[in-house]
């Protein structure tokens, strides 16, 4: 009897699929700044910029956080060609801009934003402003990026 059990879980032993090892590769992530270290940056390298204009309320921030801004492709776009900046519409923060003292909610009102999620596009000078309101999927914000990165502003 024993050695029946013995046999039968040898066999089972050699009958179990592999599992496959998770893959320790990283996925890529976008290095957002805070708009004093875009504006820092952008002194020293100019590039565009992208401000993610936020809620801690809003459903579909938080989807596009996940789906857009968390796709290793968006990701890899962005670090290479944008300066990313988070913003909280309600932040109470306070914040320099353009060397004035003002709050997060305060400079998301003044780049006319009224909706969330909306992304922010501006030029290296901080000087142009485009709000784009709503959510997007990655392969959709990709060719925004693009488009906004080839605008001669």
């Amino acid at each position: 009897m024993r050695n029946r059990v013995f046999y039968l879980g040898l066999i089972a032993i050699f009958l179990l699929p592999v599992v496959p090892q998770a893959e320790t590769k990283e996925e890529a992530k976008i290095n957002w700044l805070t708009i004093e270290e875009a504006q820092a940056l952008s002194k020293k390298n100019p590039k565009k910029i992208f401000v993610d204009v936020y809620t801690n309320w809003c459903k579909w921030c938080k989807v596009m956080d996940k789906q857009t801004f968390d796709n290793s492709e968006v990701a890899n776009y962005v670090n290479e060609n944008y300066y990313a900046v988070k913003l909280n519409a309600e932040g109470k923060k306070e914040i320099t801009f353009k060397d004035q003292k003002t709050t997060e909610a305060q400079l998301a009102r003044s780049m006319r934003v009224s909706s969330y999620p909306t992304v922010v596009f501006m030029n290296s000078e901080f000087t142009e402003v485009t709000p784009v309101p709503g959510f997007r999927k990655p392969d959709e914000f990709i060719k925004m990026l693009k488009q906004f990165k080839s605008a001669s502003r």
